[in-house]
């Protein structure tokens, strides 16, 4: 299970996990362009919180439905095609948010949207699986997920800027750009299917079918974990901006970026933490749990958020939330290539991600439910209540984090 070293460097391997992340921070700026405006675009086209979760419903249900062929054809093409070929679909999509002007038209195109950008996330694990062994593996991964966190923290002040200088729809158009240009150094460093496979240790291997992957128990296991933490980092990036103008009566959005940039911070250093327990632990099962462990009981205190006092408190618990959220994240990054090589590391993580997006579909529409009827405060309750439920999948589902002999 340990990459080895045929034709990539260690330092063009480290290479590739940054551009990787900086592909998810893409992903996530075109991505929250819509929700950032989304204050505005209620107002503007008089969208109940109701009717603004059928629009973020619809890019979960793509992102729900695209995670398992997503992970199939990633696991066929490879991580440098593929990967390639879903940041150019979800570009062009991206930039015709500019032509919509109706309710169904915004259901229609983030439903696409989603189906084109949940691969992103399989590509980096799959990509990481393969390239770094188990004691650099969460730093990767970290490193990689951190761009999705960043993306969020460069999206409100990005929108705030185009908004005023450019309009809104230049404000979904300009930065479809950007992808397109990380194409140029992404197709020059990441390896052919064949070195990365290579370096990876691992031959071509032979499909597994999805029934033996599906009654596997670290499958079900990081399956769980995925339901629980998902919904919860979705909840953030759909429903922040509007909590702190509308509920905190926060006259911008602006201020959303700080905890945003916590949980990049959760990525980056719970990555550097969960590698660093390994060397300490001798055991990656030990190390991980620990990880695990931590970061939970920090995402847990999402139900403490209604009990701040002031915006400056509400929001340091937020970035603690979200600090703990994203080193979760990193660790399961990590554990995914600790049970499972790269060659099927697409399709496991796709049924996961399966989980996660089906989960988050039903947050993101419940909680429009719940604000219109009753307050955000149940939603935070149940976001506190989520990380406790990931944290039993690990220990009692997931249990020792060790390779898993299916795959191999």
């Amino acid at each position: 299970m340990t990459p080895a070293d045929n034709g990539i460097s260690m330092s063009k391997r480290w290479l590739i996990a940054v551009l990787l992340s900086f592909s998810i921070a893409i992903n996530l700026v075109d991505r929250q362009i819509f929700n950032n405006l989304g204050p505005t675009l209620r107002e503007n086209l008089h969208w109940s919180a109701t009717q603004f979760s059928w629009i973020a419903a619809a890019f979960q249900v793509g992102m729900m439905v695209g995670q398992v062929p997503a992970g199939m054809f990633l696991d066929s093409a490879g991580t440098r095609a593929g990967l390639a070929a879903l940041l150019v679909l979800w570009s062009a999509l991206g930039a015709a948010h500019a032509l919509a002007a109706t309710l169904v038209a915004f259901i229609f195109i983030r439903f696409c949207m989603g189906v084109a950008q949940c691969g992103n996330y399989g590509a980096g694990i799959k990509a990481i699986a393969g390239l770094f062994p188990a004691e650099t593996r969460s730093s990767a991964g970290g490193i990689f997920n951190a761009g999705a966190q960043m993306g969020s923290v460069i999206a409100p002040p990005l929108v705030v800027y185009l908004a005023h200088t450019a309009g809104m729809k230049m404000t979904f158009v300009l930065p479809a750009a950007f992808g397109l240009i990380w194409l140029i150094p992404w197709l020059a460093v990441y390896p052919g299917k064949q070195q990365s496979q290579a370096a990876s240790g691992q031959k071509a291997g032979a499909a597994i079918p999805f029934a033996k992957l599906l009654a596997n128990r670290k499958v079900v296991g990081l399956f769980l974990v995925r339901c629980c933490t998902g919904p919860l980092t979705t909840f953030y990036w759909t429903w922040l901006p509007q909590y702190l103008k509308l509920e905190r009566h926060m006259p911008s959005v602006l201020f959303a970026y700080i905890p945003f940039l916590a949980g990049a911070l959760g990525n980056v250093l719970g990555g550097l933490i969960s590698d660093r327990l390994v060397r300490v632990c001798g055991s990656v099962d030990k190390a991980r749990k620990i990880g695990f462990a931590g970061a939970f009981l920090l995402s847990a205190l999402s139900a403490a958020v209604p009990l701040a006092g002031t915006v400056p408190v509400a929001l340091g618990l937020i970035s603690l939330v979200l600090f703990g959220n994203q080193w979760a994240a990193a660790t399961y990054i990590a554990t995914v290539g600790d049970t499972f090589p790269a060659h099927v590391a697409g399709r496991v993580n796709g049924l996961a991600g399966f989980g996660d997006s089906s989960a988050a579909l039903v947050a993101v529409l419940a909680t429009g439910i719940v604000v219109d009827h009753f307050s955000y405060t149940p939603v935070f309750i149940a976001a506190g209540t989520l990380p406790l439920l990931a944290m039993a999948s690990v220990y009692f589902v997931l249990r020792k984090i060790e390779p898993e002999p299916i795959a191999v």
